[in-house]
């Protein structure tokens, strides 16, 4: 059986605060619901009005941006969820307006501003700040958010030359049986275990990650550059990793992706998320996957909205459009 989340990586949204965010909701769609989410004016009026939202959630989220976690985790419950809900989509994205799921998006967008700047790709999901993951007819096996088999461990997008620091997943929707479990784990909850001729062998810069199809469109296959999967301090490492498209360059590489791979596995956090759950991960420490389960196809599986953050936004400005938080295809 999986670990529980850790109880200091847990909070809890007061009912008064979820209130609150209905109410910042209506005014946000109030002043900007005739643009798209991706406007200057909207996500700055996200960052000024995420000072009325629940001091102690706040708090506990800059405290993992500056400090993070062993287990790379973090998990707010209690958000607040648009009803009536909308069907889960059935080809994988939502094809309302963001104003038709303002509450979930608003909740989201503000609680994860506290971590940094939001951030997309133009060759993911269409480039929206908010994206829908939820099971697709026909992708079951595939290894992207639209499959519902096992989801292997991995750095989101750790291909990616400005790969986003944190991933936030809020459910909107549950699967049927429960079963769904978004796993994690932070390099900090394995580090000790490993030895040193590990430790030298995933910093060396000899392990490559094949990119997502949705990079490629699925025309051809293509790496990233040679990388460590360990960097930084000793004590306090960086972390990119995939066990599923990530390859080593040598022996000591093949081995030491294996060693970690099987600490990992031994060390996993498994949640099963549920309605106004917001799942935090720290890219940079942490991986995370899912469990296998049973879609219906129904209207009623499980949907989950994810979104993207980095700490320093005007990194990536040569490859955005002026104003735009899309980053352009590469």
């Amino acid at each position: 059986m999986y670990r529980p989340i850790p109880a200091d990586a847990v909070a809890a949204m007061p009912p008064s605060s979820a209130e609150a965010v209905k109410q910042l909701a209506k005014e946000i769609v109030h002043r900007h619901g005739d643009r798209q989410l991706d406007t200057p004016e909207l996500l700055t009026d996200l960052e000024v009005l995420r000072r009325s939202t629940d001091p102690g959630i706040a708090s506990k989220l800059v405290d993992f941006r500056q400090n993070g976690t062993p287990a790379g985790l973090m998990l707010i419950t209690g958000l607040p969820v648009d009803s009536p809900l909308s069907p889960t989509p059935g080809n994988g994205q939502f094809s309302g307006a963001w104003t038709d799921l303002a509450v979930s998006t608003v909740a989201q967008l503000v609680l994860m501003s506290h971590l940094g700047d939001v951030i997309s790709y133009a060759d993911e999901k269409a480039g929206r700040l908010v994206q829908d993951v939820c099971p697709v007819p026909g992708a079951e096996s595939l290894q992207e958010n639209s499959g519902s088999r096992l989801l292997e461990l991995h750095t989101e997008d750790g291909f990616h030359p400005n790969m986003p620091h944190f991933v936030g997943l809020m459910c909107l929707r549950g699967d049927h049986e429960g079963t769904a479990y978004t796993l994690g784990c932070g390099i900090g909850s394995v580090l000790e275990r490993l030895d040193e001729e590990t430790v030298e062998a995933l910093r060396r810069p000899e392990f490559r990650i094949r990119f997502a199809s949705s990079f490629t469109g699925g025309e051809s296959t293509k790496y990233s550059d040679a990388i460590p999967i360990l960097s930084g301090p000793r004590a306090d490492p960086d972390l990119c990793v995939d066990f599923h498209a990530m390859e080593g360059d040598t022996l000591g590489a093949k081995k030491a992706l294996g060693v970690l791979e099987g600490l990992f596995q031994e060390a996993l956090i498994g949640v099963v998320l549920k309605p106004g759950d917001l799942l935090v991960i720290d890219n940079r420490r942490a991986v995370h996957g899912r469990t296998a389960f049973k879609p219906r196809y129904d209207g009623t599986d499980r949907w989950l909205r994810r979104c993207f953050v980095v700490n320093d936004i005007r990194r990536s400005r040569g490859h955005r459009r002026a104003g735009s938080r899309v980053h352009r295809e590469i």
